[in-house]
């Protein structure tokens, strides 16, 4: 396994990055060729994009963008093969992005969390009425925010209906 910033990865390797993006996440990149735009957005020099490979095969990658002066980064998006889920690439993925965030002088790592297959307790609730009590009850369910709390992320706020009715945008943070 090593990581590699996305600017060295061949034009097959970038296919591969667009097609699992596409496998993980298809509500928001739901053809290899949307997907194969952002890949290619993402690429600007003040943007971070790391991979991990296998080989020549990718087998997650992930990138930061700086915000707020660069005191703050988001994490955007982080995908895993399917595959490997569960394995620890995601994790090792996560730190390297972390640590890129530190050398450029981040002091908060950030990131959106859709909900919009209401796995864990926020969605289909208004979010509107009573936030506080429904954040200090929150539960990630089998969603992906339980991957970023086992990781130190912390609940920072939710944008309610950011994918539809009852369907919220979950934004977590870490301090770096």
């Amino acid at each position: 396994m090593e990581i590699i910033n996305m600017l060295a990865l061949s034009a097959g390797q970038k296919r591969m990055c667009a097609q699992i993006l596409t496998d993980a996440l298809p509500q928001g990149w739901p053809t290899l060729e949307c997907a194969m735009e952002t890949v290619k957005t993402l690429d600007i020099p003040r943007n971070s994009i790391l991979a991990i490979t296998e080989g020549d095969d990718v087998i997650a990658w992930g990138g930061i963008m700086p915000d707020y002066d660069g005191r703050v980064f988001e994490i955007h998006p982080l995908v895993v093969r399917a595959d490997k889920r569960g394995q620890g690439v995601g994790a090792t993925l996560i730190t390297a992005l972390e640590n890129v965030a530190r050398v450029r002088s981040g002091l908060t790592i950030m990131l959106g969390c859709d909900d919009e297959e209401f796995a864990t307790s926020l969605p289909g609730c208004d979010l509107y009425d009573g936030l506080p009590e429904k954040l200090e009850h929150f539960d990630c369910g089998s969603h992906a925010a339980g991957f970023y709390c086992r990781m130190g992320y912390t609940v920072i706020g939710v944008i309610p209906d950011a994918n539809g009715k009852g369907k919220p945008d979950i934004l977590m943070g870490k301090r770096l």
